[in-house]
């Protein structure tokens, strides 16, 4: 008997990539996995998470990621917290989009493990992280960043995004520039003095890698119940410019200026709203908490 699952198509993703590649790619999934398919194509940011939340009601328990990053956070948004308290929800990908960051942790083969996953059922347990703040709660399984990346990101979603991951590395040299270092008063694990030292950025994951191939924390394990917590003291121009290579090696952590804790939970004690990038979105929120919720999404992987 096969599975059936929505899947969720972002025709925007990768710049308008994923409209042109989804038809096939789903068909290929409808024969050589075997997997029962109704498709709903979403036409604005947003609307995502609506669709899920009604399919959820609704008994569906299988969805099915057609885009990037972006596409699973709304995805995820839309399950959780009910997700939390009913049946088990499974989520595949078909990385069709621009950062596809999440899936890297398990495979870089696309398209073609999916398809082996599906056909094989192939599930793995992984973590989900619950940030509140001020106007609610959000939902994210790749990252949240504060300072230097969020800065970037919403540099580049203004003024780059036409070009992909290229566009996030224009956003780094124009950010350079101007570089600034900010506080985010914070402390891990509701233990301990609130560090309010300025940075040049946060990052709390749930696995390794964001922007598509830059592997922030290396040490981050979805499965693991854990939150990967790095970050980076104040750096000058020229050491952040021959540093940024080793963001795509992990090895930056290796540096005296980075630090980096497992943590269940943060907390903060922000002064107002802050950019923040979490799953590839750029949103400007007042965070009040970060908390870990082990193994409460399976993924198709």
């Amino acid at each position: 008997m096969s599975e059936y699952f929505l899947a969720i198509v972002n025709p925007a993703a990768g710049g308008g990539r994923c409209g042109q590649l989804a038809d096939a790619a789903l068909k290929r999934l409808r024969h050589d996995a075997g997997v029962e398919l109704e498709v709903a194509r979403t036409t604005r940011a947003g609307e995502a998470i609506g669709i899920v939340r009604k399919a959820y009601g609704a008994g569906v328990r299988n969805f099915l990621s057609v885009g990037g990053d972006g596409t699973a956070y709304e995805i995820v948004n839309g399950l959780f917290p009910e997700a939390l308290q009913g049946a088990r929800v499974a989520l595949g990908f078909l990385p069709l989009g621009t950062g596809n960051s999440f899936l890297k942790d398990f495979t870089t083969r696309g398209v073609e493990h999916t398809i082996e996953a599906l056909r094989n059922r192939t599930r793995c347990a992984v973590d989900v992280i619950r940030l509140r703040h001020a106007n609610g709660d959000l939902y994210f399984i790749n990252l949240l960043s504060l300072g230097f990346p969020a800065d970037v990101g919403a540099l580049a979603n203004r003024r780059f995004k036409r070009f992909g991951q290229l566009g996030y590395i224009f956003g780094v040299f124009t950010k350079l520039v101007g570089l600034k270092h900010s506080a985010f008063p914070h402390r891990v694990n509701a233990s301990g003095e609130w560090d309010r030292r300025a940075c040049l950025f946060l990052t709390f994951s749930n696995s390794k890698f964001t922007g598509g191939n830059m592997m922030i924390a290396p040490k981050a394990d979805a499965a693991d119940g854990q939150i990967e917590y790095v970050r980076w003291s104040p750096v000058g121009r020229a050491r952040l410019l021959w540093t940024l290579p080793r963001l795509f090696t992990g090895t930056h952590i290796d540096h005296p200026l980075a630090s980096r804790a497992a943590a269940t939970k943060i907390d903060f004690e922000l002064e107002g709203p802050v950019d923040v990038m979490i799953d590839g979105e750029i949103l400007r929120l007042d965070c009040r908490s970060l908390e870990i919720l082990p193994s409460a999404l399976d993924v198709i992987a």
